[in-house]
């Protein structure tokens, strides 16, 4: 994955991150290869080389995972290059919330998740070359009020999963559909809604600060997904599926 871009990503400043599959092929294809590009942008997320000891010791706890219990990881001494906001992980891309914090940060972490999990989805299934397209994909969050959107946006995108054409159709059954995205695994929401689920993983006192806390956050996500239309205002305020 090549680091050069165009744009300056600043230190400080928070950008909505898309790390899309090459020719949109499934990167995640069961529930291992989610943990296991979760705990990629933990132990990724780190200026320092990591020494094989705590690689292991970290990935000996992280097999040690249920699906009933929340999946807390620990390598000592992180020097982190970004904070991670929120995510979510789709069959074929992940979508981040970041906000860099070393010069180059956000660069240096993106290659290093397309080199580690690339390397071991070819391993896993035998075969070879990229993984992830050449670049990824990258909006800078402005204000609040856009932070506000793209949080909901990118908490919403598992929708798709379930109901292909929500955004066109719209949403009869509400309950069922928050329901659906408070269980979904393979994301930052539940943790943010006091269901704790990959607690070690984002940085979340600045959103809930903005949001007004769990409540807020939860009460954003339901008001986006019924008024989406009047909430999106532009394209241009994310990345777009």
């Amino acid at each position: 994955m090549s680091s050069y871009r165009k744009e300056k990503l600043v230190n400080g400043e928070i950008y909505h991150i898309v790390l899309r599959a090459l020719d949109n092929n499934l990167i995640f294809k069961n529930k291992d290869d989610y943990y296991r590009g979760i705990f990629s942008i933990y132990e990724f997320n780190n200026a320092k080389p990591i020494t094989i000891q705590a690689r292991r010791k970290a990935r000996i706890n992280f097999k040690k995972k249920t699906d009933k219990k929340p999946l807390s990881i620990q390598i000592e001494g992180r020097d982190k290059l970004v904070e991670i906001l929120s995510f979510t992980f789709m069959p074929n891309h992940p979508h981040l919330l970041l906000r860099q914090i070393k010069n180059n940060g956000i660069s240096k972490f993106m290659m290093k998740i397309g080199a580690g999990y690339g390397g071991y989805f070819n391993r896993k299934y035998h075969r070879k070359g990229h993984v992830f397209q050449n670049r990824f994909l990258s909006v800078h969050i402005k204000d609040e009020k856009q932070l506000k959107v793209v949080f909901a946006y990118i908490n919403v995108n598992p929708l798709s999963l379930i109901e292909p054409n929500w955004k066109e159709k719209g949403i009869k059954n509400l309950k069922k559909i928050s329901q659906f995205l408070e269980n979904y695994k393979w994301s930052s929401y539940g943790d943010y809604i006091g269901k704790k689920n990959f607690p070690s993983v984002t940085d979340r006192e600045f959103i809930l600060r903005i949001m007004g806390g769990e409540k807020g956050c939860k009460e954003l996500v339901e008001n986006w997904i019924k008024h989406k239309t009047k909430l999106r205002e532009s394209p241009k305020l994310f990345l777009e599926e």
